[in-house]
């Protein structure tokens, strides 16, 4: 999936409040230049935009800033928002180096009808995400967890994950993702 942004400079010192009442949203991004960051402004519009087609430490976005004539891939690093309100407050932005890999946070996807299913159990799902370590052009969407030969009292753990070269599971190797348990036997 590819997503490209737009967003313009934000002068030091500006009100971060005025500009939500304005219609925009402040950003910040980091790693473009080392440890410098640059404060960013972009449309609330392009925000909600961009947030409902990319995920939070996993979808990089061809982000460019004009004004300093700067342009490149990045991942949405924070999203904040009002606590009860929900209301959008601001996003931070990390370019990652091309060289050196990320650590990134990936759903995972079920496929396959589990042999215990067949047999009228019951699937349990303990984690739908897993934190794996990769280049940032190797960032997977998902994951696919192929559970069609886990049985009743069987489970699938992060060990168990199939991954494509160049992906780590940072994730404890034992940790169960999904369960497949015997159905409740009626009194």
């Amino acid at each position: 999936m590819s997503i490209t942004l737009e967003c313009k400079t934000r002068a030091e010192g500006g009100n971060p409040r005025a500009l939500r009442r304005e219609g925009f949203i402040p950003a910040n991004l980091y790693g473009h230049k080392g440890a410098e960051s640059v404060s960013l402004v972009l449309s609330q519009k392009e925000a909600l935009t961009l947030l409902k087609n990319a995920s939070v430490n996993n979808t990089l976005v061809e982000l460019s800033v004009p004004e300093i004539n700067w342009n490149g891939q990045v991942l949405i690093r924070e999203v904040q928002t009002h606590p009860w309100k929900r209301n959008l407050h601001h996003i931070s932005f990390f370019c990652p180096s091309g060289d050196k890999d990320v650590i990134v946070v990936v759903p995972l996807k079920i496929v396959g009808h589990s042999i215990g299913m067949s047999k009228g159990g019951i699937m349990e799902q303990m984690v739908t995400e897993v934190k794996v370590r990769c280049l940032p052009d190797k960032i997977p969407q998902f994951l696919e967890m192929d559970i069609s030969h886990v049985d009743i009292g069987k489970t699938f753990s992060v060990g168990n994950l199939v991954l494509p070269e160049g992906i780590t599971v940072l994730d404890d190797p034992h940790k169960n993702i999904i369960g497949i348990v015997a159905p409740r036997k009626k009194a």
